[in-house]
């Protein structure tokens, strides 16, 4: 079945010039009724524009209506001239569509130390607006790719009660891919009748088992955006908690999955997709830790290119450089075929019965070639 877009939201993607290729790179996301919204940030000290002007949105306002996003820039270390651009962009997409300027979130991707092109963004608004569709939804996906070699999305239909909800979501990200959110921006759409408590406490459920849980190079970025909009337009009893929010928390973290996954199989130069399970800590943070001391580690990785049977001696170097407690007598490791595309790899740590799952990608010459290139 195709992917279909909740009730009451649209999108839209223009070229506006912001990228030398001309290629897609503004996009718009709409809802018809008023959204609460829940989000994550990057944890880099360094924050972009505008995660800052979404923050200070986010915490003064309760309703949202609209997001504009670009690609191709990051508006980031712009100082207060970049801040003022994020906002203006925001207010110029506020005013076409009759809206408060608050109402309007902002996200940029891209090229970090270089100033928005506010003029050619003011003259793509007014086709970018005129042209919000729920079939525009597929060039917005595209307008918010960088380095992707193609859009990513995913969604969930289910019932509640004689109500059907849907949850639908689009992201970009392939590269600088690393846990805490991970590199990459995420926007997700429902039209479930959410208290704004459960729509937070579902989203950081959600992502913990998945945006935080890929990683393709270990770089954290200064962008990193997670956005779930709720309008209540599928008129199902409020989700507060019980079942009710038990069914969505599983739908979201369905879709973000799916998502975070895609992310990893789009990862830059990759040739493989790979699965580390590491089970037998004494806790999940510790056996993510050593999860991601596996997955981030370059030699494990290029070995893994190379279908190299010394990816053992990579995997026993990097376990023990985690930082956790290992008893060598106990640590059992076992890994899939090194040949195929899909490599799975299991740790057991013997040290108590806590579990964790990463995703990751091996590391190639197309990679260095892609990212000695980006500019």
């Amino acid at each position: 079945m195709k992917p279909s877009l909740p009730l009451g939201f649209q999108g839209n993607g223009v070229a506006a010039g912001i990228k030398r290729s001309l290629r897609l790179d503004l996009a718009l996301f709409y809802s018809q009724a008023p959204a609460k919204v829940a989000a994550l940030f990057t944890s880099n000290a360094i924050k972009a524009a505008p995660l800052k002007v979404c923050k200070e949105y986010l915490a003064r306002n309760k309703y949202f209506r609209a997001l504009v996003a670009n690609s191709g820039n990051a508006n980031c270390f712009t100082g207060k001239v970049g801040l003022a651009d994020a906002k203006q962009i925001g207010l110029w997409v506020a005013r076409g569509l009759g809206l408060k300027k608050e109402e309007v979130l902002v996200a940029s991707t891209g090229i970090i130390g270089r100033r928005m092109p506010l003029a050619k963004v003011k003259s793509a608004l007014p086709q970018l607006v005129a042209g919000l569709s729920a079939k525009g939804i597929a060039s917005a996906k595209k307008a918010i790719m960088t380095t992707d070699t193609r859009g990513k999305e995913a969604y969930f239909k289910f019932k509640l009660g004689n109500k059907t909800v849907t949850i639908y979501g689009v992201a970009k990200g392939s590269g600088m891919i690393g846990p805490k959110v991970a590199t990459m921006l995420c926007f997700i759409f429902t039209d479930a009748n959410i208290s704004r408590r459960a729509l937070k406490s579902a989203l950081k459920a959600a992502a913990d088992k998945s945006f935080n849980c890929i990683t393709v190079d270990g770089c954290m970025s200064t962008n990193d955006t997670v956005m779930l909009f709720a309008n209540g337009l599928a008129k199902n009893d409020l989700i507060e908690g019980g079942r009710n929010l038990d069914l969505f928390r599983q739908a979201l973290s369905r879709v973000c999955l799916v998502l975070a996954q895609m992310i990893i199989r789009d990862a830059e130069g990759a040739s493989k997709f790979i699965t580390v399970k590491v089970s037998g800590a004494r806790n999940i943070r510790e056996a993510k830790r050593v999860a991601l001391g596996i997955a981030d580690s370059n030699l494990f990785k290029t070995a893994m290119f190379a279908s190299s049977p010394n990816v053992l001696g990579r995997i026993v170097a990097a376990a023990g450089a985690s930082g956790v407690g290992l008893d060598e007598d106990k640590l059992k490791i076992a890994f899939s075929p090194l040949a195929k595309k899909e490599v799975e790899v299991k740790v057991a740590l013997g040290r108590g019965r806590a579990e964790a799952i990463v995703y990751t990608s091996d590391l190639t010459y197309k990679y260095v070639k892609i990212n000695a290139e980006y500019n």
